[in-house]
């Protein structure tokens, strides 16, 4: 229970930046949160279940035009069309799941980047309806406080969600593909069923972030909503705070964004390069990140309760008796 006070303190925490802070402070959070959410739904299908891909901003995209599209074609206000473009990111990922998944590795990371590539080539040349490279501009909100809402709660539903799958036996058969697909295939585990469930629940949010964002510049064009340093970015604060985790997530985008803005202000020509060397020398010297660090320290609770409620429970077992031997066999049937 510590794990869900921590997360939603930082809920709470979220939910006050805009009575307190400043313009800047409520912009620089809503970039935050939405690193943040699309780092907790790369980390469902990457950290637990052990799937790299460079696909995440295919449904950020898709979720981003299909928003972007329904606010200026049709008049949809943008807190309907944030529902629909999630509603299209599953619609995509249905089938892309059941057709990449099929893929292992280094191949399914690159199918997915590919796939990227072909989705941004096709927003370009479907000019007619995208306006190509030109961009799509959505009439500017004046408030901003409902988009700003909106991505904290869709965060702590992320978060609690991450959680949840911590501590269930879900995520432990999440946790076996990763290890060892075979072997858990043969222990029982559905793995397609699982992997292709992981893959679509993944692809929801960054959809519904995609319509957000769009919503929050008023503008988004190819170059925005496929961009591969999005990519990189999620992927680096996955990295940094701690693939499979609970927290991972949270600290990497909140250490990572403070990080960048830091530097950027500082070092505006050279902060990209500064902030790769920082993150090559973390995955270095922490290769489980920041959090797996925090844990043994104590500074965190550490996760994976029922998985250590079980093997609790397991040492408290009696022992086997041992098998009779051949002798013991013939007695018994004399």
């Amino acid at each position: 229970m510590k794990t869900l006070a921590i997360l939603l303190a930082a809920g709470f925490l979220a939910l006050t930046v805009p009575f307190w802070g400043t313009d800047y402070a409520v912009s620089f959070t809503i970039q935050m949160l939405v690193f943040m959410i699309l780092a907790y739904s790369w980390n469902l299908i990457g950290g637990y279940t052990g799937y790299t891909h460079f696909g995440q901003v295919c449904f950020f995209g898709v979720g981003g035009y299909t928003g972007a599209l329904l606010v200026t074609k049709l008049g949809i206000a943008w807190y309907f069309a944030v529902p629909l473009a999630a509603l299209m990111g599953v619609l995509l990922a249905v089938p892309l799941g059941m057709a990449m998944l099929r893929l292992k590795g280094p191949y399914f990371a690159i199918g997915m980047f590919g796939l990227a590539r072909v989705l941004e080539s096709f927003v370009l040349g479907f000019d007619s309806l995208t306006q190509g490279g030109t961009g799509l501009y959505l009439t500017p909100l004046s408030n901003l406080k409902p988009v700003y809402f909106t991505l904290v709660v869709l965060a702590l539903v992320m978060m609690i969600a991450t959680w949840r799958l911590d501590n269930s036996r879900l995520g432990l058969k999440l946790l076996a593909i990763r290890e060892d697909e075979q072997a858990a295939e043969a222990l029982g585990v559905r793995t397609t069923r699982l992997k292709v469930g992981t893959f679509v629940v993944s692809a929801i949010a960054p959809a519904a972030v995609g319509a957000l964002y769009a919503a929050y510049l008023g503008f988004i064009d190819p170059p925005t909503a496929f961009s591969p340093v999005m990519e990189l970015t999620t992927i680096a604060i996955v990295l940094l705070g701690g693939m499979g985790t609970v927290f991972g997530p949270l600290v990497g985008a909140v250490v990572l964004s403070v990080i960048n803005e830091l530097l950027w202000a500082r070092f505006p020509e050279g902060y990209l390069a500064i902030v790769g060397t920082l993150i090559l020398l973390a995955v270095l010297f922490m290769p489980r990140g920041i959090v797996n660090l925090a844990m043994k320290k104590g500074w965190l609770p550490a996760g994976r309760g029922l998985l250590r409620q079980l093997a609790r429970e397991d040492g408290r077992a009696p022992p086997k008796p041992a098998p009779p031997l051949a002798d013991d066999v013939k007695r018994v049937q004399a």
